[in-house]
């Protein structure tokens, strides 16, 4: 799995957790050299320039600020590859645009996840996640997690490979949130949260109650 912009908050703080848990990561940056020393203090397999890294990777999840994402998905077009399943993790925050990180802005596709959809070569399959956890919490390795992850995707199956990443980080749980088009409604959440946590000066998740127990049975 590769981490593009591995080197930033989210990214950084999945990278840990992960390679906590024994998943090989590749992390993935604008700047080698910053992406080796990420990748050295995490204890994950590599670190490299974000095209390199993800060429290297069956599961390419994307931590970019959403000002970035365009730009990386553009440079990353040669590297990408049919088969491939990106994980965009982008948020539209108006932040992006010099506005209040707790506002989101409208993207003329619906959500960042479907202009990662446009934006990537044909065969490579989009799914959304990992909106509403708090980076700061997940680069904290000491620090406990409770609660869900929200996926969105078209295909189940895309889906279950991300859950499963999901379920490797202690505290996280995945659910399937809907359709891709859904990630729309789960990327504002982020807003939502980051106002709430400002007030009260906490790291808070989102976690949904009254759901089966068995959340992904067998195909």
């Amino acid at each position: 799995m590769a981490i593009i912009g591995g080197t930033g908050a989210l990214g950084y703080g999945l990278a840990l957790r992960w390679t906590r848990a024994g998943v090989p990561v590749v992390i993935g940056s604008r700047d080698a050299g910053r992406a080796r020393e990420a990748a050295e203090r995490v204890g994950a397999t590599e670190g490299l320039e974000n095209g390199e890294a993800a060429r290297r990777a069956e599961v390419v999840v994307l931590t970019v600020p959403f000002r970035s994402q365009s730009e990386t998905l553009t440079n990353l077009r040669d590297h990408l590859r049919e088969g491939q399943l990106l994980v965009d993790c982008t948020v539209p925050l108006a932040a992006a645009v010099s506005g209040r990180a707790t506002r989101t802005i409208g993207v003329w596709q619906g959500s960042a996840a479907q202009q990662a959809l446009e934006m990537v070569p044909d065969g490579v399959r989009v799914a959304a996640a990992f909106h509403t956890v708090s980076a700061a919490t997940l680069g904290d390795a000491d620090h406990p997690l409770d609660e869900d992850i929200l996926i969105c995707g078209d295909r189940k199956a895309d889906k279950r490979v991300v859950a499963d990443l999901v379920t490797k980080i202690d505290g996280l749980r995945p659910v399937d949130a809907g359709r891709l088009e859904q990630a729309r409604i789960v990327e504002s959440l982020t807003a939502l949260m980051i106002g709430m946590n400002a007030r009260y000066k906490t790291h808070a998740g989102v976690r949904v109650t009254g759901l089966p127990a068995e959340l992904w049975p067998p195909s």
